[in-house]
């Protein structure tokens, strides 16, 4: 069993709420639609770091927002360095999360088919 870096751990959740706020708040570029960091993966020698986000939309808003996201990345690392004090920030490598698309999609199977816990019909005061 392989013991926890917690070093990696807090580098991660320190990259995961500066893209964020970055994100929300720094980049004007009007491709970038609602998108929501939802993990960053960074590796040991911290050189390289994948960012998992998602998108509300389509295809064609999640694949501009991508773009858009790439062509940021030099700014967002110069801002990473000085957040995270080291020389050089991990190479950022942009990843779509579908964890919520598999979600909505298991969810809503299941309301159709009825079997979604709380969804039961309340019966009527009497």
């Amino acid at each position: 069993m392989t013991r926890p870096n917690y070093r990696i751990e807090r580098v991660n959740e320190l990259i995961k709420e500066v893209l964020s706020e970055l994100v929300l708040t720094e980049l004007k570029d009007p491709r970038v639609g609602l998108v929501t960091i939802t993990g960053v993966r960074v590796t040991n020698d911290l050189s390289s770091a994948k960012v998992l986000f998602s998108v509300m939309g389509d295809e064609v808003q999640r694949a501009a927002s991508m773009k858009a996201l790439k062509a940021a990345s030099g700014f967002l690392r110069r801002v990473l360095v000085r957040h995270m004090d080291v020389r050089v920030a991990p190479e950022l490598r942009w990843v779509y999360d579908d964890s919520l698309d598999r979600a909505f999609r298991i969810e809503q199977a299941l309301r159709d088919t009825g079997t979604v816990p709380g969804d039961e019909p309340k019966p009527e005061d009497e």
